[in-house]
């Protein structure tokens, strides 16, 4: 039976990725003074960054139902099952608003099957997890090998990022103010990642920024034995060149050449900040 994958625009994946791989995307939207942004009216984000550089702040919205119901059904009416990947259900609501949709549609198309993932993955987290599901469907797996392999191995997704202005962490209530301020002072850079209920969690905090981006390589290092990674994905809060600095450091001392980079989508940016550095990859804990 054909199926499509269809993920969240918080996946943070290229858009020449998702073309050629046909993915669905849902968006979710964020608002930026009047304007609101989502599907279809998209801020450069370098410009989103710049703005927030400047002191503006974001908004955020989880994915609407009644949006993700339309987008569904015109996938069932074209024949085709649909398997989501949804945005972590930590973080967000739209993995609850997907499967109300799902729901909605369920009672009209009961020859059709939706099957939704909660990814408990966040930015390209969320995508190397939709590129392993890719790489399967391509290779002639079917919607519930991939679903079952997807739910086998999620927790194995590890995600280890930093964030050079804790200022973000605070209004988003990661950290309190007076931490903000002390480890601005004294130049604390913190380690995060999501942990196995898909929220975001401090791990450790480390001094200065070069620190904190070889921090994620140590952390990489001590939890890809026996894991296989044929590809790492690095996205960044506007910082190409930190980015581009950990990849260097994967590539010298683990060996993995295959390694994609992008931005943080400004729905995910608009919590982390400009300057935030994130790596992903398999490993056998979180």
């Amino acid at each position: 039976m054909k199926y499509i994958i269809s993920t969240d625009s918080t996946a943070d994946l290229p858009l020449s990725y998702i073309k050629d791989h046909a993915i669905a995307i849902q968006f979710l939207s964020y608002t930026f003074g009047d304007t609101v942004y989502g599907a279809g009216n998209q801020m450069d984000p370098h410009s989103f960054y710049e703005r927030m550089r400047a002191g503006e702040m974001p908004t955020t919205n989880a994915c609407i139902p009644a949006e993700v119901q339309n987008n569904f059904e015109a996938y069932l009416k074209e024949g085709y099952d649909i398997l989501h990947i949804s945005f972590s259900s930590g973080l967000s609501a739209s993995y609850n608003n997907a499967r109300i949709a799902a729901e909605e549609l369920a009672e009209q198309y009961p020859e059709r099957k939706i099957v939704l993932v909660d990814s408990l993955c966040a930015s390209m987290g969320q995508g190397l997890l939709v590129h392993y599901a890719v790489t399967m469907k391509e290779s002639g797996k079917s919607l519930e090998e991939v679903a079952d392999w997807l739910e086998n191995n999620k927790l194995h997704l590890c995600h280890q990022f930093t964030v050079n202005d804790l200022f973000h962490l605070h209004r988003g209530g990661r950290v309190s103010k007076a931490t903000a301020i002390l480890g601005t002072l004294i130049n604390v850079k913190p380690v995060l990642h999501v942990d196995d209920e898909g929220h975001l969690t401090a791990v450790c905090n480390v001094r200065g920024r070069k620190k904190s981006l070889l921090k994620l390589v140590d952390i990489m290092e001590s939890q890809i034995d026996g894991y296989e990674n044929n590809i790492v994905f690095i996205s960044h809060g506007d910082c190409q060149e930190d980015a581009e600095f950990v990849a260097a450091q994967v590539r010298e001392r683990l060996g993995i050449q295959n390694i994609l980079i992008d931005y943080v989508s400004p729905t995910i940016g608009a919590h982390s900040g400009p300057g935030t550095v994130a790596l992903f990859y398999l490993g056998k804990t979180r």
